[in-house]
Parts: structure tokens; sequence; C-alpha cells
């Protein structure tokens, strides 16, 4: 499909979902000059073309797409950007309605974190960004410390997101693994990190069997098979995919709600790509074959 069927199917979905919703998803007050629904188009499309401020967005939609959005030349950005923050509730409550449609397999979990860093480390004394949650930690694949915090994700096969926390830099990934996959049951892939005799036991108490290498590369240990491999291969390909086409290392909010706004951005919008791969008949992770500009 070319762009402008993207934006209007994107628009179709969120609009529908949006009227068919019983309770009420805005705080009193009057009525803003663009739709919710216009907003979150306006974001999750953003965010599918790899633009990380609402700057950019704004003004990208403004210059081209002001057609699909007769109202937005009267909003001013400011006026915009704080609506689109507002509405982070309705985010995580559209992402999660959403996974209701999207094919996935709930029985295979991979769990794994990526650092954020918020700033150079050189700048971290000085730095005011994130100061509720920013921490200094220890990025195993760069070999450096840096100053920011953690995002994790639980991807279910093939490659869905299905769960998200942010965490300071200096919280181990068994704590937030164990909090994300309580309630859950079927089989988890994890890193040496989340190789942990307790928190295995006590998974496999309520029917969650955790998987993950020793963290001693001396000690002996059966192989995975390479069919396991490939699976755990996959969360992977979906932080390249939030890194170079979403970026998501890219931080310009100053606060948590912010921060935590621009996430559910791009997770809603990578799921958003997936269902319409699926319905178009695209691999699901095949996000430069559903727009052809």
């Amino acid at each position: 499909m070319d762009l402008n069927t993207f934006i209007v199917t994107v628009f179709t979905i969120i609009d529908d979902w949006y009227q068919s919703q019983d309770m009420k998803l805005r705080r009193r007050g009057p009525r803003p000059t663009l739709h919710d629904s216009e907003v979150l188009t306006i974001e999750i499309v953003g965010a599918f073309l790899g633009m990380s401020k609402e700057k950019d967005v704004f003004l990208y939609f403004r210059r081209h797409y002001a057609h699909y959005f007769p109202k937005l030349p009267d909003v001013h950005r400011t006026t915009y950007t704080r609506q689109s923050a507002n509405l982070c509730f309705v985010k995580g409550r559209l992402w999660q309605d959403l996974l209701t449609v999207v094919a996935f397999d709930p029985a295979l979990t991979i769990v794994d974190s990526m650092p954020v860093p918020v700033c150079r480390f050189a700048r971290a004394y000085r730095c005011h960004r994130l100061v509720e949650i920013a921490a200094y930690g220890h990025d195993e694949v760069a070999r450096q410390t840096f100053f920011g915090v953690r995002t994790h994700l639980q991807v279910c096969w093939p490659g869905v997101i299905v769960g998200l926390q942010i965490a300071p830099a200096d919280v181990h990934e068994l704590l937030v693994a164990e909090e994300m996959l309580t309630g859950a049951s079927g089989w988890a892939l994890g890193d040496r990190n989340y190789w942990s005799p307790e928190l295995t036991h006590r998974l496999h108490e309520q029917n969650m069997h955790l998987l993950a290498p020793f963290k001693s590369k001396k000690r002996e240990q059966k192989p995975w098979p390479t069919w396991l491999k490939h699976k755990r291969y996959r969360i992977e390909t979906v932080f390249g995919q939030l890194v170079e086409r979403f970026q998501a290392k890219q931080v310009w909010a100053r606060d948590a709600w912010h921060f935590c706004s621009r996430w559910l951005r791009r997770i809603l919008s990578h799921t958003f790509a997936i269902y319409l791969c699926q319905q178009n008949g695209i691999s699901s992770l095949r996000f430069a074959e559903l727009v052809i500009e």
C-alpha cells in the first residue's frame, strides 16, 4: 500500500475503536480542536516513518497531509504536544486491545532488555532528563557504563511485543522478568542475565518454563537446539527495528511521563505495522514491504 492508504487505514481502525469504547477516555474539559483519533494517527504514522520529535511529526503532517486533518493548521504545535502526552493511558489501552486481533503464539515468550542512555556519559552528573528513574548501569554489548534506563520487552513469536517495562539502569533483569512473567504460562527464553535457579523454580510452579544459558561459559551445558536459538534471536530483530526505524534510543523527554508516552507510541506503531502486514499477507516483520512510497 502507499502512504496515503496507510494513513487512512490507521485512522479508520483507531476511530472505530475509539467510538466503540464504553468508558470515557478523556477527563472533563473543553473539547480539543483535533480529535484524539487524529492525534493518535499522526503519532503512529510519524513513528513508523522514523520521526522521534513531536515537532517534526507535527510540521510534516501540516505541510504534506493537512487535507486529511483540516483542523491541523489551526492548532499550535505545543497544543498538539500536550494532547499527545495526555493520551498516554489511551495508547496503552489501544495497544492491549490491538493485541487481541494480532496473531501470535502466547506459549513462546522471549524476554530481554535494552539500555537507553539519556545523555552522554560525560554529561551524566549535570543531566536533568528523567531524574525520577535514570541511574548508572552497565552495557554489556558496548562494555561501558551508561546513565539512563533499561527498556524491558516481552516478545511473543513471531515478534509481537506483549509486555513493556521501563526501569532504572541499575535494576537487575531478573527482578523485572519475574514481574513480567508472573501469571503467564508456557516457555520463556532469555540470555545469560536471566539464569537463576530460584526464579526458574518459582516460575515453574505456575507452569512457566524459563530457559536461559549458564552465566559461566566454562560450565558444561547441553547446547540449545538450532531451532530454539533462531527463535531467541527474534527479539534482537525487534530491538533492531525499534532502534533503526522507530528511533528508540533518541531521548528528548525530560520526565518519565513523556518518556513512557513516547515509548508507548513506538510499541503501538510497531504492533499496528505487524497487524497490517498480517492482513495484507506479508511476513510479520517485513515493514519495508508494507508501505511503498
